[in-house]
């Protein structure tokens, strides 16, 4: 019988054989790797195994599991297997239609979403945005603007403001922090607005794409979602609870294609409201960045726009669900236009998304994951089961979706 100890490396090592397979095949980012490096270095250097024996090695630690790992570890870590099995026969050549694909990768069912959804965050943008000429898209582009920050190089400093913020109110209202030293760095040519990197011990990241315009509407949105409440504490608290709590050293070991990163977006996208409730964002932007920044109050409702536009974020996975029923990438960009609201300059980006070959599993994690935990994370527990999302191990099957629209 293999010991625990020296199934998490395999594990591990697996995990890292099949993103060398997935980079080499021009598949981008798949794995967040914070293991010990020998095991990295040691999977660098050898000859690349077949993808048959990659298949044989995950049966192997599936058929193991039950001898070494009682539940919940268990189901989580069978959970993650699937997942880097799945990506696997892919690899290999295998097809599976994008519901399935998502399903074993992410852990959710999904099917397209009725555009009646879409139709109600678009009543809800017209109510909370200021009155003025054109459509609800040019009504949206023009609040946009309104709010964005003509000079990048403050960003950082406000990002910092809003760190400080949401860190205080996270050690308040959810789960006591360590003390952290968290740095914001713009960065240049990247797929992504902002991002939130625990560096390891007390440093982490938050970076910002300096190439697009920042709404500073939506700056304690981005700071809670890649921060504190999101990703940052999510990462630095369960290394403080699972892996040097309990030895989870599977922690360290996080791929893209999963159901912990389905779990991670869903706490991100709830995050500012867990930490703003009503209009206390709108207030506390308003007073601390905006009028700071000689940007003017308007009458719109910040927390109802940003509600509305997360449930836009269903419009990604249906025209994820267009490309791969092959329809054309214009017909794709004209449904982004129709439903999601997009300016002309945000396109392109998120056709490369949506567009990605054979469906994108992960754009599911952002309005499925957000109307699956809508229930725990918007009720009068909501801090203690965030407390649980950020220090346990728990998947998507854990919990029931909800119409969280209404």
């Amino acid at each position: 019988m293999i010991s625990t100890q020296r199934w998490l490396r395999a594990y591990a090592e697996l995990a890292l054989r099949i993103d060398r397979r997935v980079t080499q095949s021009g598949g981008g980012l798949f794995l967040d790797y914070r293991g010990p490096e020998p095991w990295r270095e040691q999977t660098a250097a050898e000859e690349p195994p077949p993808i048959e024996r990659l298949l044989d090695d995950a049966e192997q630690l599936r058929a193991d599991l039950p001898q070494l790992f009682a539940p919940p570890r268990s189901a989580f870590l069978d959970a993650q297997l699937q997942a880097l099995t799945t990506t696997a026969h892919r690899l290999a050549g295998a097809e599976f239609s994008l519901a399935e694909h998502t399903r074993r990768c992410m852990g959710l069912d999904v099917a397209p979403l009725p555009e009646e959804l879409f139709e109600q965050a678009h009543a809800e943008l017209d109510r909370a945005l200021p009155a003025g000429p054109g459509t609800l898209a040019d009504r949206l582009h023009s609040w946009q603007n309104h709010h964005s920050l003509p000079d990048v190089d403050r960003l950082p400093d406000l990002v910092l403001a809003a760190v400080a913020e949401t860190r205080a109110r996270t050690a308040a209202t959810i789960i006591e922090l360590p003390e952290e030293q968290v740095d914001c760095q713009l960065v240049s040519e990247v797929a992504f607005l902002g991002a939130g990197y625990h560096a390891g011990g007390t440093r982490s990241i938050v970076f910002i794409n300096r190439d697009l315009p920042f709404n500073l509407a939506d700056l304690l949105d981005v700071v809670a979602h890649e921060g504190h409440p999101g990703h940052i504490a999510e990462q630095l608290l369960k290394e403080i609870h699972l892996v040097d709590g309990n030895g989870c050293t599977e922690q360290q070991v996080r791929f893209l294609l999963s159901p912990q990163f389905t779990i991670s977006e869903a706490l991100g996208m709830h995050a500012q409201a867990l930490l703003f409730p009503d209009d206390e964002a709108q207030r506390w932007l308003t007073d601390n960045v905006l009028g700071p920044c000689g940007i003017r109050p308007d009458s719109s409702d910040f927390a109802a726009i940003h509600h509305a536009r997360k449930m836009l974020f269903g419009v990604w996975g249906n025209a994820t669900f267009l490309t791969s029923e092959g329809r054309s990438e214009a017909a794709v960009a004209d449904y982004l236009r129709r439903w999601g609201l997009f300016a002309e300059h945000e396109l392109g980006p998120v056709l490369g998304h949506v567009t990605a070959q054979g469906g994108n599993p992960y754009l599911f994690g952002y309005y499925q994951g957000w109307d699956l935990l809508s229930t725990c994370l918007t009720g009068p527990d909501r801090h203690r089961q965030a407390r649980r999302l950020l220090t346990e191990q728990t998947l998507p099957t854990d919990f029931t979706p909800t119409d969280s629209s209404a």
